[in-house]
C-alpha cells in the first residue's frame, strides 16, 4: 500500500478517531484529520515493530483499518492532554 492510500486511510481514521472521542478539541476537524493521517502512519509502524503484523498489505484490511485507528485515537489523546493543558492555564 502506497503513501497515498495511507494519507486516505489516515484521513478516515481521524474522522473515525472524533466519532469514537466526541468533545472539544482545541484544534478543530483540520487538526484531527492531520493527527489521523500521522496516527494511521504511527499504528501501522507500531504494528509492524511491536506486534509483527504486516498492515500495509491491502487497503481493506481489518488490521490495517484497526491500527490505524487505534493510532489516530492514541495521539488525539495526547493531544488533548498536552494542547487542553495549555488552554485551561491561560
Amino acid at each position: 500500500m502506497g503513501i497515498i492510500a495511507w494519507i486516505v486511510l489516515g484521513l478516515l481514521a481521524g474522522i473515525i478517531a472524533k466519532a469514537i472521542l466526541p468533545g472539544d478539541d482545541p484544534g478543530g476537524i483540520i487538526v484531527t484529520t492531520i493527527l489521523g493521517v500521522v496516527g494511521a502512519l504511527l499504528g501501522g509502524f507500531l504494528a509492524a515493530t511491536l506486534f509483527d503484523v504486516q498492515v500495509n498489505q491491502e487497503f481493506f484490511d481489518l488490521a490495517t483499518w484497526g491500527f490505524a485507528i487505534g493510532g489516530a485515537i492514541i495521539l488525539l489523546l495526547l493531544y488533548r492532554v498536552v494542547a487542553g493543558g495549555k488552554r485551561r492555564r491561560a
